[in-house]
């Protein structure tokens, strides 16, 4: 179910985009606003997942409404007036909409507004399925020599051109893997990129020093020294809230 909002000054479009709404169930319109500022009132209390937007009203255009938002919800405009077509599109509307709306037209405005909510599932599930746990077991090959070991057993990664060290108890294998590639898989919960060649495991830091520059020093359960660089540092201090 989506929570829709309709904001126009003209009443009877508003009852009439009403009806035509009445045939996607799935759409909820939670309420009606007469120009931008009640618009606005209403976004900030109702939190609507859909604006269907009027351009031209009284006080301010839809435009300005849309440049007041810091987040807007997804947009479909609905207007008299052709010549808005593109500037509505570099606001990244869903869709532009001439009065009187068109059933067919607003039923492909909706299946757009579907087909969008599906990639976005697609993606997030995606991203969901790269990200590897700190139980999940990584195969690792170094020449002749091969071992399953847990992530939340390794210490460190370190680039070392297009391969990455890996430092589990007292072994150092070479991986054919960029440490670029192993950040967008690794949890930054656990795994947190010091600078442009190391990415430490959080729970294997022993000590932590200040160093060069606004720097950091950690000192890794195996007795590595690995640099924090300035900037990584300051997202460091407030992830460890030091």
């Amino acid at each position: 179910m989506k929570k829709a909002l309709i904001i126009d000054d003209e009443r009877l479009a508003r009852s009439e985009l009403k009806k035509l709404l009445a045939d996607h169930p799935e759409i909820v319109i939670v309420g009606e606003a007469v120009n931008a500022k009640d618009g606005l009132e209403k976004i900030e209390t109702l939190h609507p997942d859909l604006l269907f937007l009027d351009i031209q009203m009284p006080d301010k255009t839809g435009f300005d409404l849309l440049a007041e938002l810091e987040k807007a919800p997804q947009v479909i405009f609905t207007t008299a007036y052709d010549e808005h077509a593109l500037k509505a599109f570099e606001y990244n509307a869903l869709d532009y909409l001439l009065k009187p709306v068109e059933p067919k037209r607003l039923a492909d405005a909706i299946h757009k507004l579907h087909q969008l909510e599906e990639k976005e599932r697609q993606a997030e599930a995606g991203a969901i399925r790269t990200i590897l746990s700190e139980n999940d077991q990584v195969f690792v090959k170094d020449g002749d020599r091969c071992w399953f070991v847990k992530l939340q057993e390794i210490r460190l990664f370190e680039s070392v051109g297009n391969y990455a060290r890996v430092y589990f108890e007292g072994n150092k294998p070479l991986i054919l893997k960029s440490l670029n590639a192993l950040e967008e898989r690794l949890d930054e919960r656990t795994f947190f990129r010091a600078n442009r060649k190391h990415i430490v495991n959080l729970r294997m830091i022993e000590k932590i020093d200040t160093y060069f520059n606004g720097g950091l020093l950690l000192e890794m359960r195996g007795g590595e020294k690995i640099e924090v660089s300035r900037r990584q540092a300051v997202k460091f201090k407030e992830m460890m809230s030091l």
